[in-house]
């Protein structure tokens, strides 16, 4: 089942048991992929998708740290349940090896050998990683190996 079904059908078990805060928080993702799908005239894949709620997540981790910063408790607890709805969506992320291992596979494979190879590098990687690792992680990891 792909995870657009999957959101689907979460709302819907959502609005069947009450829970609030998982229907608020599926149905603005499930806009922001209609909006997407609108504007470009196509149908999102997985890859997209998971695009889109890496950056949902995102959206909400800053949230909750202007929500930190400006003591109001109440907007942080809101923004880290409706992170931890969103986390259940995305794939298995990778490990800190995992991640290494396919930078230095991509490495050995584009020939790179200086920063300035940087975007070879993340040009072959980023296919591979699909969503299961956030791109300034990625991206750390491959300036770290191209440095050595």
């Amino acid at each position: 089942m792909d995870i657009k079904s999957e959101l689907n059908n979460a709302v819907k078990d959502a609005m069947k048991s009450g829970d609030e805060v998982r229907k608020r928080t599926i149905r603005m993702v499930l806009a922001a992929i209609k909006q997407v799908e609108v504007d470009k005239r196509i149908t999102l894949d997985d890859a997209a998708v998971i695009s889109i709620l890496q950056k949902e997540i995102k959206l909400r981790k800053e949230a909750l740290d202007e929500s930190q910063r400006a003591n109001r408790a109440d907007l942080a607890a809101e923004a880290q349940s409706e992170i931890e709805v969103l986390i259940i969506f995305l794939p298995k992320g990778l490990s800190a090896d995992e991640l290494r291992a396919l930078v230095q596979a991509a490495v050995e494979e584009t020939g790179a050998s200086a920063p300035a190879d940087m975007g070879k590098v993340m040009k072959v990687l980023l296919p591979k990683i699909a969503g299961r690792a956030p791109g300034d992680q990625v991206s750390a990891m491959v300036r770290e190996v191209l440095q050595k």
